[in-house]
């Protein structure tokens, strides 16, 4: 065996598998079958575990990558990797290639009397054969190969005709409707019985041809005759006259009818004109209600909305009056805590004011301010809370700095343990001097109360709510 790799067979000789066995003229022997098509080898290629196989057989097997040889599996002796077929792992078998090319061959095709070897049979016979059967392209009927000729002629019901008359190409079955169709068709004149009129000048002929019986020009009407070219002139007249008086007739019977019709609805038009005027009339004043009413709406919900807002200040001015208290304490409830201390993380709402509260009732005004996220140095840690004065209608009267000491707490809704931080106010700060604005700057704790201890579990926040007592010492006042 050759050690050099072998070349793969060129594409002409791989195009084929192998040869069918009813060729042989003698007896066929297991060496000569291809172990893949099981037919004569053609081509024969060896492969690295001895099995052979055609040309053709061996490239389609490996074309999709390294295979399993099926006739070493089915032997039992399969072993890895001899038996895996690859590309470069088998080589032309030429010494089988001979003893098969010859071996005596026959003509499988019926009636078909050839003999020689296979070799002869692959250049000479095989699809050359005479009696070979074959589809035929057009009708796909099944016909020998000697006899295609005559089949695309004479047989083939799909075969293509040219019209002996005005030889355009035509299918065989198609021969009726051409006919019917052909310009060049021969026609029979019914009158003076000339033939071989072209269909294409048949209309020319009949026109002038004296003998061509047609029926009347207006059989559409009625008229039933039938006559000759030379006395169509006449009777067309004749039939135009009395086709005429009777349509006369007709249209005055029509016009009397239309001119009644016409009296009718010109009766109509005038009384639906009037009623026209008086809906129009009618509109007009209904549009004049409407547009009166329409002001008086807008000026109504003017009205209302100008009351909406007054009840609303009222309202909150109500709401501020009762939570005011002129004393110099104060308790802030603060609800919906867990949605206002995302707001102020978010940063849509981060500080709160609560309501004015007093030392007396002409006495210092004073608020609360909250941040629940922290602010300055306490933001993101703590809850910062801030004393604000504000400016009140007794100023004037009242002792300037503000110098009272302030106590703020957190209220534990236990009563356990308070949350309390306490100052006295830095006279020297603009925070506690007469307010020249609606509020001063606030000033208080920033570090009043850890986050920490309000996300743990606690008794600060119940119900989703807290409470910020302030307390002003009114001594000296």
């Amino acid at each position: 065996m050759a050690t050099q790799e072998p070349s793969p067979p060129s594409s002409m000789e791989s195009n084929k598998p192998g040869f069918p066995k009813k060729i042989l003229g003698n007896k066929l022997e297991d060496k000569h079958l291809c172990n893949c098509c099981h037919n004569i080898l053609r081509r024969p290629f060896q492969a690295q575990c001895g099995h052979r196989f055609c040309s053709y057989c061996f490239n389609r097997t490996v074309s999709n990558g390294p295979q399993k040889c099926n006739a070493c599996i089915k032997e039992d002796i399969f072993e890895d990797p001899t038996s895996i077929l690859k590309q470069g792992c088998a080589f032309p078998d030429n010494a089988v290639r001979r003893e098969v090319e010859s071996l005596s061959a026959v003509c499988i095709n019926e009636s078909c009397t050839w003999k020689g070897s296979i070799k002869d049979y692959e250049l000479n016979h095989e699809g050359r054969c005479e009696f070979m059967i074959i589809p035929c392209p057009s009708c796909k009927e099944r016909i020998r190969y000697n006899e295609q000729e005559r089949h695309n002629e004479r047989e083939c019901p799909e075969r293509t005709l040219n019209c002996k008359y005005c030889k355009e190409p035509f299918h065989f079955k198609n021969i009726k409707a051409h006919d019917e169709i052909c310009p060049k068709y021969p026609m029979i004149c019914e009158g003076c019985a000339k033939k071989k009129i072209p269909r294409e000048k048949y209309v020319d002929h009949i026109k002038f041809c004296s003998k061509f019986r047609t029926p009347c020009r207006f059989h559409v009407v009625g008229c039933d005759m039938s006559v000759s070219t030379l006395e169509l002139q006449l009777h067309s007249e004749k039939t135009k006259v009395a086709e005429l008086g009777r349509r006369c007739t007709e249209l005055e019977v029509k016009s009397g009818t239309f001119e009644n019709v016409v009296c009718v609805l010109n009766r109509e038009v005038e009384r639906f004109a009037t009623t026209m005027e008086a809906s129009n009339r009618q509109h007009k004043l209904d549009q004049d209600k409407i547009e009166a009413l329409s002001n008086k709406v807008r000026q109504l919900e003017r009205t209302v909305g100008l009351k909406d807002l007054t009840v609303a200040e009222m309202e909150g001015r109500l709401r501020e009056m009762s939570a005011t208290t002129f004393d110099g304490v104060f308790v802030w409830r603060i609800s919906d805590f867990a949605k206002k201390r995302q707001d102020a993380i978010a940063g849509r709402a981060p500080a709160m004011f609560s309501p004015a509260f007093y030392t007396s009732k002409y006495g210092y005004k004073m608020c609360l301010r909250i941040y629940l996220n922290g602010d300055g140095t306490g933001r993101g840690s703590h809850l910062s809370l801030f004393f604000v004065v504000m400016r009140g209608l007794s100023d004037a009267l009242l002792k300037w700095p503000f110098n009272q000491k302030v106590t703020l707490m957190l209220l534990d809704q236990s009563n356990r343990e308070h949350i309390i931080d306490a100052f006295r106010p830095d006279v020297t700060s603009s925070s506690f001097q007469r307010p020249v604005s609606e509020m001063n700057i606030a000033s208080g704790c920033p570090l009043f109360c850890p986050l920490s201890k309000l996300d743990a579990k606690n008794s600060y926040i119940r119900d989703d709510t807290i409470f910020i007592k302030a307390i002003v010492d009114l001594t000296g006042l």
